[in-house]
């Protein structure tokens, strides 16, 4: 079975909630979930961000799920590493 290590997510998320509380709400998905969160882009009423995440193993239906209920829109997957046995 394999598992997902890392994405590097573009995102667009509206200034709120403000960029610290969605990285936290993203990390609190799992238990060992690293969040870094690079904002790349600011506009009127959004912001582009590209979204790091890193952990043994990440769970990218819960973590696009959470993006979705904060109000944001995963815009693609720019970067993945899966682990395999």
């Amino acid at each position: 079975m394999s598992s997902v290590k890392r994405l590097v997510l573009d995102v667009l998320k509206p200034h709120q909630p403000n960029t610290l509380d969605f990285a936290r709400a993203v990390a609190s998905l799992g238990e060992d979930y690293q969040v870094d969160i690079h904002v790349l882009e600011v506009d009127e009423k959004t912001e582009t961000v590209q979204v790091i995440i890193e952990g043994s193993n990440l769970d990218f239906e819960l973590i696009s799920s959470a993006i979705d209920e904060n109000g944001a829109s995963l815009h693609s997957i720019d970067e993945v590493s899966v682990a395999g046995k």
